[in-house]
């Protein structure tokens, strides 16, 4: 199968494969400072948890090359400032957090400013790294609870696009095809920014595993009829309890699959988990802009002056999850333990 990639850093700026523009262009941007990272994060060029930090990383790298200061005190000041710009582009998604202060800690071990950027580009580089190893330990652990000549239905994009490589949920589905099974494979097109159909079925095509695009609220029907056999979506943020953040719109899945006696399960890395928080109440929800809802890449889809909500995510509660796959192993009930055991 073709390895999708969507970050590379070379010669000196990141490149980031354009998510606003698939499937009609595989367009690639060059990202040569943190605020044109932040600005990346914010209008969905680069997207999902993980993809999200390791930009956030580079982000503090390429702003630790940049800093001209005398002394160690003021440039640690001036890349914290950096770093709480980074943090503050998008609200939700704690692996941005993650990421900045794993690079934060770097930069505070490191007693010898000159060497600074160099150390700070090789960890945003091993973040980068580790997080392909890590999804496809992810599809390894999880790929067993796609079931056999059975379905799957997965929700926004969870795969390499929000990645370094491989994915998350569709790392899960797709590690279930590449051990030789054979299942029916459902997604949603994932209202309003339509993750989905742009991304998530382009992924599925690239990779030749067949898939059904299906409307957001068509999945009940199916569900009822017996065409789910499972449901496994990504997250960005899981509390210590197991509540987790994800798109907009998994919520209702989870309740739908509850009251279909069907599976509902979720794949993200351990540095998805958030244990500071004890559940899903403390999960900050981003509100994006109106327009995304009353337009579609700048055409309207709804009548001039009529008002719109847009929260990016929703928190399902714990009781819904059937199982929450991580790099190190398949969490099941009571997840203050097992989460906690899983992120070590």
């Amino acid at each position: 199968m073709t390895e999708i990639r969507p970050i590379l850093w070379e010669n000196g700026s990141l490149k980031l494969l354009d998510q606003t523009q698939l499937p009609k262009s595989e367009t690639v941007i060059e990202v040569t400072g943190y605020h044109g990272a932040i600005s990346a994060i914010r209008d969905m060029q680069v997207r999902g948890a993980p993809a999200i930090g390791i930009t956030a990383a580079y982000g503090v790298a390429m702003a630790a090359r940049d800093i001209r200061v005398d002394s160690r005190a003021d440039f640690m000041t001036q890349l914290r400032g950096v770093a709480a710009e980074i943090e503050s582009a998008r609200p939700t998604a704690v692996n941005l957090q993650w990421a900045v202060r794993r690079m934060l800690a770097v930069a505070e071990a490191e007693p010898d400013p000159t060497r600074l950027p160099q150390a700070l580009l090789a960890e945003a580089s091993r973040i980068q790294e580790e997080d392909e190893t890590v999804n496809r330990r992810m599809g390894n652990a999880g790929q067993g609870l796609i079931p056999e000549g059975g379905s799957v239905l997965t929700h926004c994009n969870a795969g390499a696009l929000a990645t370094a490589a491989y994915g998350t949920a569709v790392g899960v589905i797709r590690a279930a095809w590449e051990s030789g099974k054979r299942f029916d494979v459902f997604n949603t097109e994932t209202r309003p920014f339509l993750q989905g159909a742009r991304l998530t079925a382009w992924e599925f095509h690239r990779l030749g595993i067949p898939s059904q695009l299906i409307v957001d609220s068509a999945a009940g029907m199916l569900m009822q009829q017996g065409r789910i056999g499972c449901v496994i979506t990504g997250a960005d943020r899981i509390a210590a309890n197991g509540d987790t953040a994800n798109k907009i719109g998994t919520y209702s899945l989870a309740v739908l699959a509850r009251e279909n006696g069907i599976p509902f399960y979720i794949a993200a890395p351990v540095s998805t988990i958030d244990l500071s928080l004890p559940d899903g109440a403390g999960i900050e929800i981003e509100q994006r802009s109106p327009d995304e809802v009353t337009h579609f890449q700048g055409e309207p889809t709804a009548p001039d002056g009529v008002e719109a909500l847009n929260p990016a995510f929703d928190v399902t509660p714990h009781r819904y999850i059937e199982a929450v796959v991580t790099e190190n192993g398949v969490c099941r009930p009571p997840y203050l333990e097992s989460l906690k055991l899983a992120a070590g």
